[in-house]
């Protein structure tokens, strides 16, 4: 029973210890954009178009792109695919089996990972965004591709012919006895059909869509409390006085 225990421990210790290891990379501030119509736009169409094939969001409908400021024809003639009807929920066309037997997992649902991936270090906006600007070529991994914020992904870059290909200048560091790599620098390789300034820009806007819908109702949610509060403010005050009033003869 203490062999049983002392293995579970140091397990424990273990996945703990590459747990922090992998998310030690700083995150780079996600642009707010989620009151943007134009990039809740342009981001949803780069969802539909390189992440909906292997990543669905099942909790999301078609239709709920109304809100984004999208009309019932635009949906189904740019965001849909043939069998899909604009009340359907956002799925993605590959096989499970497929995807797991390709990248070793049945790729997550994307509905909240802008909720999900929040953590001390920054918001799941934050990592999303840093996450899709940090990857770089790796020949050693089975997809050719790694990340500087999830050590040996399994998912391939799925913007590369945007961003292009790089690799990462490291620096070798002395911590604790003993030498380790620190990221430097980016060492360009081959250009993408955007530029950097562009690729940013474009990223900036998918996540603001991931963030979106993640919560659709949150800018309403942000304006009808907004309202709630001034009105909290001003009943405060008249409250105040009529209770000032009723007790002004009360010796």
């Amino acid at each position: 029973m203490k062999k049983m225990l002392l293995g579970l421990m140091l397990a424990l210790g273990l996945s703990g210890g590459a747990m922090a290891a992998g998310s030690g990379f700083p995150l780079d501030k996600a642009p707010a954009r989620t009151n943007d119509m134009a990039a809740l736009q342009n981001g949803a169409k780069l969802f539909v178009n390189y992440c909906l094939s292997c990543h669905s969001a099942s909790f999301m409908r078609y239709n709920r792109l109304r809100d984004i400021g999208l009309t019932d024809k635009q949906i189904a003639e740019n965001l849909t695919f043939t069998t899909d009807k604009i009340g359907d929920t956002m799925k993605a066309a590959i096989d499970p089996k497929q995807a797991k037997a390709w990248f070793g997992a049945n790729p997550p649902d994307l509905t909240l990972v802008a909720r999900s991936r929040s953590s001390g270090a920054g918001s799941g906006a934050d990592y999303i965004y840093t996450l899709l600007r940090s990857y770089y070529r790796d020949e050693t991994k089975p997809t050719g591709w790694n990340n500087l914020v999830f050590p040996n992904i399994g998912m391939p870059h799925p913007l590369w012919e945007l961003q292009g290909e790089r690799k990462p200048v490291f620096e070798k560091h002395e911590s604790h006895g003993q030498q380790v790599e620190l990221f430097k620098s980016w060492e360009p390789g081959k250009a993408g059909t955007m530029s950097q300034e562009q690729y940013d820009q474009n990223v900036g806007d998918l996540v603001a869509y991931l963030q979106w819908m993640a919560e659709p109702a949150q800018n309403s949610r942000v304006r009808i409390g907004v309202w709630v509060l001034l009105f909290l403010a001003a009943f405060t005050i008249v409250a105040w006085r009529l209770n000032a009033s009723f007790w002004k003869d009360v010796k």
